[in-house]
């Protein structure tokens, strides 16, 4: 006579395999036999069903268990939360707890680590934490997972430091963190330019006896790299690769990516070919940083000779290959090329991307073919392409440079009918074109709408507008917008002053341009050289010789010593 331990061997094994109909057809056999299922029976269905996302059906046999008598316990609840928490849905794992607790049965250590789980991968990281609060208050401890979880959230959002007294926490209450925690750890200590603290926790995982896996080293060679520090970046590089260890393509892939940003295409090279000596294979990523590299150094035709390497190691150009290429060509406002390369990815069966198209609108635009921006603009919706908002404003300035204001500001309303944000930088560039190619009534209009719309700009609108003012001599227009970007919260440099007191100078408004001085001085915002000359030298030929004796004693005290003409 079968058992009802023998049916739940048989469910478990076929629910492992995720043969849940069969599973479910021994459930039923084990019922025409007169057995009744026990609560582990009940659990081990509804966990297959969960784990395959079934929640509906699930949830049927957790009715039909209390309809048998068979209470749900609180694995049963945990697993209902957990099937809801793997889809995402954390409102209904906590609905789900909410029923456990209702019925009296309480949370256990399973429960508490699925929901601060579930909330960190959320990135509900408050409620997170309040969950092991309330674990820790309830005796329960946290476990490994929960740890790794949590440090991770925290990396993520850049609280590394905190991340770190959770690591150390963890080996107080005697858990060991893996590789896998701090590699998390590592790889967020060089994302937040902190590569020295990565370096001494890869020391300190060294002295543990963790082997360090490729990622945390990356990390820190991606840390240095991006921190500028190229020779401390190849010495550790060496450091790695010279060993008798297995070496990641991805450690040659960053040197070799570095080098070629820096235009040091030599070195790319010399490293490119010590790949091979070291057996392993170029990625697609190798060869598109070298393109890139000789692409930068505006060598083109050897770039281009890259895509035959790529097809003699067996891969394909990606889309990044040949977009990397197109933009080299498009600087070069070569249209041909970049028409040619376009021709090739759809023989090959490389699809554009919007960067793409962005790219070859960028390129037309510069020889103002202006009917075919659009029409490729159209082509990407008819291919099911979206652009994005560099797309636009890339499009945007193109018209504002062929003084094409009104078909400008429709790309602008186009956007918002495609639900794509105009970003400041599509501002910037409507308030230039105005500036420069419009009325400058006009420009104040729009950044009169902009600010009564709370639109978040940058510096440089209001830059614009204050150096237009000044060319056409507005200087009350022009300070106040200077103190209304001095009130927004913008950093206000010397540099800024300069422009405005440099074109003031040009005209000939030289009681104005003293007061932007005055205004510059009083912000505690000290001169330099190139300021005090063009002052002097409006001074001097103003013939206001308080002012020059003023300017010169001033440059004197700041060390800046004066063109001794003026002296």
């Amino acid at each position: 006579m079968p058992s009802v331990v023998l049916f739940n061997t048989l469910m478990t094994g076929f629910c492992k395999l995720g043969f849940l109909d069969t599973a479910k057809s021994f459930f039923c056999t084990m019922l025409k036999y007169g057995l009744l299922p026990d609560s582990y029976s009940y659990n081990i269905l509804i966990h297959g069903l969960c784990m395959a996302g079934y929640m509906e059906e699930a949830l049927g046999f957790t009715n039909d268990m209390e309809r048998d008598g068979v209470g749900p316990d609180v694995v049963t609840y945990n697993i209902i939360a957990k099937g809801y928490h793997l889809l995402g849905l954390m409102s209904g794992a906590w609905e789900t707890i909410r029923k456990m607790l209702s019925k009296g049965i309480n949370p256990d250590s399973i429960t508490y680590t699925m929901l601060v789980c579930g909330y960190c991968q959320t990135g509900n990281i408050k409620e997170a934490f309040k969950l092991q609060e309330e674990m820790l208050s309830k005796g329960f401890q946290l476990n490994t997972v929960s740890y790794g979880v949590l440090i991770s959230s925290l990396c993520k959002i850049g609280q590394v430091s905190e991340a770190l007294r959770l690591l150390y926490e963890m080996e107080s209450i005697g858990l060991k963190p893996d590789i896998v925690t701090y590699s998390i750890l590592i790889h967020g200590f060089c994302r937040t330019g902190e590569v020295q603290r990565a370096i001494q926790l890869y020391k300190e995982m060294s002295l543990k006896k963790i082997i360090p896996n490729s990622y945390a080293q990356s990390a820190i060679l991606l840390g240095l790299c991006n921190k500028g520090m190229i020779s401390e970046a190849r010495t550790y590089f060496d450091s790695l690769t010279e060993r008798e260890f297995p070496v990641d393509i991805i450690l040659f892939n960053i040197m070799i990516n570095k080098y070629a940003k820096l235009g040091c295409i030599g070195e790319a090279i010399q490293l490119y070919t010590r790949i091979f000596e070291k057996g392993i294979s170029p990625s697609i990523v190798t060869f598109n940083s070298l393109i890139y590299g000789f692409c930068r150094i505006r060598k083109l035709e050897e770039a281009k000779r890259w895509l035959y390497h790529i097809e003699a190691h067996g891969m394909l150009p990606s889309v990044v290959t040949y977009t990397t290429l197109m933009n080299a060509y498009s600087v070069e406002e070569n249209i041909d090329s970049m028409i040619e390369l376009l021709l090739e990815m759809k023989i090959k069966g490389v699809e554009p991307s919007h960067i793409t198209y962005t790219v070859l609108i960028k390129g037309l635009s510069k020889r103002l073919r202006l009917q075919e921006c659009i029409q490729l603009l159209d082509h990407m919706y008819v291919s099911g392409i979206s652009p994005d908002q560099i797309t636009y404003n890339t499009l945007i300035q193109c018209f504002c440079k062929a003084q094409n204001l009104s078909k400008a500001f429709q790309l602008h309303d186009e956007m918002s009918l495609h639900n794509l944000q105009p970003t400041p930088v599509t501002y910037n560039v409507l308030i230039n074109g105005l500036c420069v190619y419009g009325d400058l009534k006009d420009a104040d209009r729009l950044l009169n709408i902009l600010q009564e719309r709370k639109v978040i700009l940058r510096k440089v609108a209001y830059t614009t507008l204050i150096k237009a003012h000044c060319v056409k001599g507005s200087t009350d227009k022009a300070k106040s917008l200077f103190c209304q970007m001095r009130e927004t919260g913008f950093e206000i440099s010397v540099r800024d002053y300069s422009a405005v007191i440099n074109r003031l100078c040009k005209r000939g408004l030289i009681i104005e341009a003293k007061e932007f001085f005055r205004m510059m001085i009083f912000d505690g915002i000290s001169p330099d050289k190139e300021i005090c000359a063009v002052m002097v030298e409006a001074s001097n030929q103003g013939g206001d010789i308080t002012f020059l004796c003023l300017m010169l004693c001033l440059m004197i005290k700041l060390g800046l010593l004066p063109d001794q003409s003026y002296c």
